[in-house]
């Protein structure tokens, strides 16, 4: 078999592989992009963008059934059109997949589709959908493999059908009932919108609360709003194994309760795809989770191979991915590894959950700070207190930011309320600024807007 040599071979087309790609490209670089399934990437096709815009659909009918409160009349017996909602959904995902089938096809780069296996430290095998098999060496590699929906090895639970967060998707079928295994961010998300489309849901929770990751405070009132959408939580309990009995599967939980529900959906994090593409023949280290080892630059262990995104331990965020690519990119284009623009440690990364009230985050927490045993101030607000909020009808929530008490610079904010995920990057702007709590609140932020809930926020701190 003859082998293709190219100057830079990017394994995953996801945002920071085809980013890469594309720039190095239009840079003159000879580049072979590898992407086995996803053309643009999981968030594109089953993550980010399929899941906004289901969350999206089933908002809108939630505020339509309430309709009469705000003066609507006549909208309290809208339902969800399961055809309708799975053409508009794969409506969004097919135009922005074929946009990016579109700009692979007008980049000089060489995109390959097909199962990439590694060959060598720098080598693949790439079968294509015909059989066909393509082999590539290069001077310099980026893995860009992505992860999938983890699959616990609960005995039954797979044989009594569960599904992954990727297989609702599909929209086969919304069951009258369903049990969410998981009560992180993915499962919170997906307990609220199916409950708003009209399934009744239960949530299976391992910990003392939802989003164990947070303050308690915040996650409690985000439980209080899930239980008003109609979900019921269960804390403390695991699943422990599943039978099929007639058409339904029973759960058996570990304070030995049962529980029968249509549809099991699983949502317990995800896994590097590392373990189906003979990673072993690159000799690049893997931990103990099966992620790959990267130093503050991405590099791996091999010289001249980095790796991006989800697999390389990144935080799971395409922003994240995006910023990945960034810092290699900068180190193709000749930039040191040690250098600001190379290195990724220390980044201030912001996240948004998109629930009802949204809820978004950056930097430290309450929490997180006193663990650290730092001397801080924290400012809280309701988001009641904010006028825009009013006006809306969406008071639910509170937003705290965390306050150096020497500096007063702000070292993290917790957003629950409307369009948190929007407001969160004007705090970050402030945070990478080095703005002071007071420089934050003097600014005069148009009203009525829920940014200028930033002026009340810090306001409460005297």
């Amino acid at each position: 078999m003859s082998v293709q040599h190219v100057e830079l071979l990017i394994v995953g087309g996801g945002k920071a592989g085809k980013s890469l790609a594309m720039e190095r490209a239009a840079q003159g670089v000879q580049v072979a992009l590898v992407e086995e399934k996803y053309i643009g990437g999981t968030c594109i096709n089953v993550a980010c963008i399929p899941t906004k815009t289901l969350i999206a659909t089933a908002r809108l009918l939630y505020d339509a059934q309430r309709g009469g409160q705000r003066g609507v009349a006549n909208t309290a017996d809208a339902v969800v059109d399961l055809e309708a909602l799975r053409a508009n959904k794969n409506n969004v995902v097919g135009g922005m997949v074929a946009a990016h089938r579109k700009m692979f096809n007008d980049s000089p780069m060489e995109f390959i589709e097909g199962h990439a296996e590694f060959a060598g430290p720098k080598s693949v095998a790439v079968t294509l959908a015909d059989g066909d098999v393509v082999a590539l060496s290069a001077d310099r590699m980026v893995i860009n493999l992505g992860t999938r929906p983890a699959r616990p090895a609960i005995p039954g639970l797979w044989e009594a059908g569960a599904w992954t967060s990727e297989d609702l998707l599909h929209l086969s079928k919304l069951p009258d009932n369903m049990t969410i295994i998981g009560g992180g961010y993915i499962g919170v998300e997906c307990a609220q919108m199916l409950s708003d489309l009209g399934v009744k849901v239960t949530l299976v929770v391992s910990t003392a609360q939802i989003l164990p990751r947070e303050d308690a405070d915040i996650a409690g009132l985000l439980a209080a709003e899930l239980e008003a959408h109609g979900v019921e939580i269960l804390l403390n309990v695991r699943a422990e194994s599943a039978t099929v009995v007639g058409d339904k599967t029973v759960l058996t939980l570990s304070d030995g309760t049962e529980l029968a529900t249509d549809q099991v959906l699983v949502a317990v994090g995800r896994t590097p795809n590392t373990d189906n593409c003979n990673f072993q023949a690159t000799g690049i280290d893997l931990n103990d989770r099966g992620f790959i080892v990267v130093d503050d630059a991405l590099r791996t262990n091999i010289d001249g191979v980095w790796a991006a995104g989800d697999a390389a331990g990144s935080p799971m965020f395409t922003h994240a991915a995006w910023n990945d690519f960034r810092a290699i990119k900068a180190q193709l284009a000749g930039a040191p590894a040690t250098s600001p623009a190379a290195q990724v440690a220390g980044r201030l990364m912001p996240y948004s959950v998109f629930t009802t009230p949204e809820l978004a985050s950056i930097g430290i927490n309450e929490t997180q700070a006193q663990k650290q045993g730092l001397d801080v101030v924290v400012a809280k607000l309701p988001t009641a207190n904010i006028p825009r909020a009013k006006t809306l009808g969406a008071t639910a929530g509170l937003w705290k930011a965390v306050v150096d008490a020497k500096t007063h610079q702000v070292l993290g904010a917790t957003l629950l309320g409307h369009e948190s995920g929007e407001v969160i990057a004007a705090v970050q702007l402030a945070m990478v600024g080095g703005l002071t709590y007071e420089q934050i609140r003097a600014q005069a932020i148009a009203h009525p807007t829920m940014a200028e809930g930033l002026n009340l926020l810090f306001d409460t701190l005297g």
